[in-house]
């Protein structure tokens, strides 16, 4: 489901009340509400007893790049990114409908949610490549207005770190998460697992 939480204002809001947000706690405080919002959209009868929400940032330059929306805007970043790199940080917040949270209650959820940071290389694109790139629509609509599983995949040289938290979810990170509540990743899979 997607959820349909304003990022810039909600962020905007809570460094009004605290100061500047560091990247990696800008991206848990989206995953955190983006899963928030959708587990409160759902119904009491829903069969979703956990809910992932994720949300990604590129901290680039000591600063925090988020989705970049316009061609301008993702063309501007493209020519400072080039031949560079960052950090992108992928925020995952869970919660758990059973119930169960550390006060004891059972009806309320537990939630939990954590930060998976990767570096990663951009190549040095000419300006025809960026132009040809941003032309695409991709880099609009995602942050670091870039992917490594899609078009954009050519121009990351390298990643230091999870590649699964650069694509958008850690699965490393989401098993230690669903371990926190007792789930074993195993669990997830389907019954029977079909054979390779």
């Amino acid at each position: 489901m997607v959820s349909d939480v304003d990022e810039d204002p909600l962020v905007a809001d809570v460094e009004r009340q605290g100061g500047p947000l560091a990247a990696p706690a800008v991206a848990l405080l989206l995953a955190q509400a983006k899963c928030r919002n959708v587990t409160a959209a759902l119904g009491a009868n829903d069969l979703a007893d956990v809910v992932l929400g994720c949300d990604s940032v590129l901290e680039f330059g000591g600063e925090v790049q988020g989705k970049p929306h316009t061609e301008q805007e993702a063309r501007r970043r493209w020519r400072d990114m080039r031949g560079s790199g960052g950090v992108l940080h992928s925020g995952h917040w869970l919660i758990d409908r059973r119930g169960g949270d550390a006060d004891g209650d059972a009806k309320r959820p537990r939630e939990v949610g954590d930060v998976a940071s990767t570096a990663v290389h951009f190549a040095d694109l000419s300006d025809t490549e960026i132009d040809a790139y941003i032309a695409t629509g991709e880099p609009l609509h995602v942050a670091g207005a870039f992917t490594v599983d899609g078009l954009g995949g050519p121009y990351v040289t390298r990643i230091e770190g999870d590649y699964h938290a650069v694509v958008g979810v850690s699965l490393p990170l989401l098993r230690t998460l669903l371990m926190r509540f007792g789930i074993a990743w195993h669990e997830l899979r389907p019954d029977p697992y079909p054979s390779a």
